[in-house]
């Protein structure tokens, strides 16, 4: 991947891939990304960073540089994750597909820190891509390569952010798209995205890794290109919202950051590029980098804490939170690493605790699907049991938009998401559903429902 940069730059580097398990080195991956020699998941390195005379990249330049760019509207400067191209994989401009992505607000969320205990917090709400997802930050770069490559079609296995992102960049850069989703329990809203794009989608009895698995058998055998977080690409482009947020922060890197843990690629790729930013001086510091899975689909948990990480233990995933219900998830080692690397903590929260910040997420004015609020959920127990300390500097990573999952918004507030829960678990919840209200058509009613919500306030 020796391509030159297209227009102005700090520097050029070329990259390699390298295997996590034997180091070995490679020019090219082959079809299913997995290591020729060991079966492990590969890595993109920059060989050239860590040569006798040092780094040729200049900290001071590169945050200028990128300052520069955000007036600029050359194309790829316009991208908040092409605008950091120096330390991604060089492309020329004519291979890259690009919809804007990045560029992802950074939200106070003074409601969300009164309930976590703490007087600040802020939120990285990564839904506001193009596609309304994260997914759209790594797509860029492996769909970019896909069409450099020559390759017709792209596939993926997907719970629905992953289908929508891979489908819409493929639609863009002139190339057909493959889906491959689990026969229950998708999104229908992130489904319909990847139908309008124009994917072939095909729904399989079986269960996301089940998916996964015919998909990897499909690439070996077909000129399809990998689109899922096992490519590699994929997680260079997603380790940009770790720059772009700590650029919003003026390079002062928080004390923690709380992450969503399903198939473990974007926490891996956020560690990735904190490790990246302190090794060529951008940042001084690591943050501590949290991971929070759902109580039902927790096979990171597990492998922490039943064996500290050595060896997965894989679950039979269940979760309403269908972004992150994968029990065996493809990047669990990068995602040890990161966690050994920053020293953050692991963490799963229940059905219950996940409704219940997604609505206190909503009650400040910003949405997320259920997938995200994961992490407000996680951040409270983290504040009890001290490991975030109240005078720490917390950002939480929203991942996907709250129209992703309307039908679970749409349950809870009518009550109809739980059956069989406790009455103190529903006492809990109750205060933050918002059921329509049936009304006659009159002033009078609405009037008066708007007096006894106001008295209701005041209480």
């Amino acid at each position: 991947m020796t391509d030159q940069i297209p227009s102005k730059s700090n520097s050029v580097e070329p990259s390699q891939l390298r295997c996590i398990g034997c180091d070995g080195v490679f020019e090219k991956a082959t079809q299913n990304f997995r290591c020729a020699r060991c079966g492990d998941l590969l890595e993109i390195v920059y060989p050239d960073r860590n040569t006798s005379d040092g780094t040729r990249l200049d900290a001071a330049k590169l945050k200028d540089l990128w300052r520069q760019r955000r007036a600029s509207r050359f194309p790829v400067d316009e991208s908040g994750v092409w605008r950091f191209r120096e330390l991604l994989p060089s492309f020329n401009e004519k291979d890259v597909i690009s919809l804007c992505e990045g560029n992802a607000p950074l939200y106070e969320m003074p409601g969300c820190a009164r309930v976590a205990g703490l007087p600040q917090l802020y939120a990285k709400h990564q839904g506001m891509n193009p596609t309304g997802s994260f997914k759209d930050t790594g797509m860029t770069v492996a769909a970019s390569v896909a069409r450099r490559e020559g390759f017709r079609w792209v596939a993926c296995a997907s719970t629905g952010n992953t289908s929508a992102s891979m489908a819409a960049y493929a639609a863009r850069g002139g190339m057909r798209s493959l889906v491959l989703i689990p026969e229950s329990k998708v999104s229908w809203g992130k489904l319909s995205q990847a139908l309008d794009y124009g994917a072939v989608t095909c729904q399989l009895k079986t269960d996301f890794d089940g998916c996964m698995r015919v998909l990897n058998e499909v690439v070996q055998r077909m000129p399809v290109y990998l689109l899922n977080s096992v490519n590699p690409y994929r997680l260079e482009g997603q380790k940009t919202a770790a720059i772009e947020l700590i650029e919003q922060l003026d390079w002062q890197p928080p004390d923690h950051i709380i992450v969503p843990g399903g198939n473990l690629g974007n926490s891996s790729a956020l560690g990735k590029a904190f490790i990246e930013m302190r090794q060529l001086g951008l940042i001084s510091r690591l943050p501590k980098i949290s991971i929070i899975q759902a109580a039902g689909a927790n096979p990171l948990v597990r492998t922490i804490r039943e064996n500290g990480g050595r060896k997965l233990v894989s679950v039979q995933a269940e979760t309403a939170a269908s972004a992150i219900r994968i029990g065996n998830p493809a990047s669990w080692k990068k995602a040890v690493r990161v966690l050994q690397a920053t020293g953050g903590a692991v963490e799963e929260v229940s059905e219950v605790e996940i409704a219940l910040a997604k609505a206190e997420i909503g009650a400040d004015g910003i949405g997320c699907e259920p997938a995200s609020a994961v992490t407000l959920a996680g951040l409270k127990k983290l504040v009890k049991q001290g490991f975030v300390k109240p005078g720490e500097s917390v950002i939480l990573i929203l991942t996907g938009h709250l129209l992703k999952d309307p039908e679970f918004t749409l349950k809870f507030h009518r009550g109809d998401l739980f059956a069989g829960v406790s009455e103190k678990e529903m006492s809990i919840l109750r205060p933050q559903q918002r059921a329509p209200i049936v009304l006659e058509a009159t002033v009078g009613a609405v009037v008066q429902t708007l007096k006894a919500a106001d008295d209701q306030l005041e209480t």
